[in-house]
């Protein structure tokens, strides 16, 4: 009985939110008109697991490109009202919006001036009837078998929260770099602040040789750099870029005998390799490197405009840095 209860409120939330995709209309519309054209903040309000919800709402939204906070409405009667501007739009949440604490504070909200998105269960009611848009996050039942704990209800306004939020971002052409912004801590962040020029190999510690060095010479520089490659360029003047040897090539090649040495590189090195150029993000290296076919990739080469070699970024860089 417990498994089966709990497959029912799964199979209830999932409808929950199916049933909020009509309702991304005019007045989800304006809602978000409303927030784009907002010099201020969206402070998100809501009382008990709808604050709960809407101190997620309004962390999605800030760290989506949307300045917003969350404001308790509790707090807001005894003075936090005072973090509120004519120019911040009110995000209340309220399945039944007639919740005591946030009627209490509309009157004040009216005379600072700031605009109110209602999203509640029911159109009848007094949030909607003093808010500017209304989003509509009704649900046919609450997941819980008593009909009493928030369960439905609250997973339908964090969906459509999301989906709000989701919508400004695509608005406002939000790119990773941006995100990248308002994540710097922890591994997501070194993911995406971090770009190839912070990780790469270059200078003095660039393997480089020209095409017409033997293997042995090649393999003698890749020891000495322990990079596990050497780039091979047109010359230590132009370091245009013309292929790639690794050890692994080197070992590959062993198994039809020694002889190929004291050949050019030239003609044992991998042409036209990937490559990456130094402002990208590590992050994309690292899929380059995942992704390449017919196998994954351990390094690449970097490269400027003019495809001249200016780098080398390795797997082991990535991991040092914790980008992997």
């Amino acid at each position: 009985m417990p498994i089966e209860q709990a497959k029912a409120c799964l199979e209830l939330e999932a409808d929950a939110i199916r049933a909020l995709i009509p309702r991304i209309n005019d007045q989800f519309v304006i809602a978000m008109n409303m927030i784009l054209q907002c010099s201020g903040r969206v402070v998100v309000t809501g009382m008990g697991k709808s604050g709960l919800i809407g101190k997620k709402i309004a962390a999605t939204l800030a760290s989506t490109g949307t300045p917003a906070f969350f404001l308790h409405p509790a707090e807001g009667i005894h003075g936090d009202l005072g973090m509120v501007t004519a120019t911040d739009i009110i995000l209340a949440i309220s399945n039944s919006g007639e919740t005591t604490e946030l009627i209490s504070i509309l009157p004040a909200i009216k005379r600072i001036g700031a605009a109110i998105i209602a999203m509640t269960g029911r159109e009848q009611c007094t949030l909607v009837q003093n808010a500017d848009a209304f989003l509509n996050v009704a649900v046919e039942k609450e997941a819980c078998p008593l009909g009493l704990a928030p369960t439905a209800s609250t997973t339908a306004a964090l969906a459509m929260g999301d989906a709000l939020a989701v919508a400004l971002l695509s608005a406002r052409n939000f790119t990773p770099e941006d995100f990248a912004l308002y994540h710097p801590g922890g591994a997501l962040g070194r993911k995406l602040l971090l770009t190839v020029e912070n990780v790469m190999r270059g200078g003095t510690d660039l393997p480089v040789i020209t095409p017409d060095k033997t293997v042995k010479e090649a393999l003698f520089a890749i020891t000495a750099k322990g990079l596990g490659a050497v780039l091979v360029v047109e010359s230590l003047g132009s370091m245009q870029l013309l292929g790639l040897l690794t050890d692994g090539d080197i070992r590959r090649s062993l198994e039809n005998g020694h002889e190929f040495l004291d050949k050019p590189v030239g003609e044992l090195m991998t042409k036209k390799p990937r490559t990456i150029a130094k402002d990208k993000l590590a992050g994309h290296a690292l899929n380059i490197m995942e992704k390449n076919q017919p196998r994954p990739i351990t390094l690449l080469p970097v490269v400027d405009s003019q495809f001249r070699a200016i780098g080398i970024i390795h797997l082991t860089d990535l991991l040092r840095q914790g980008v992997v």
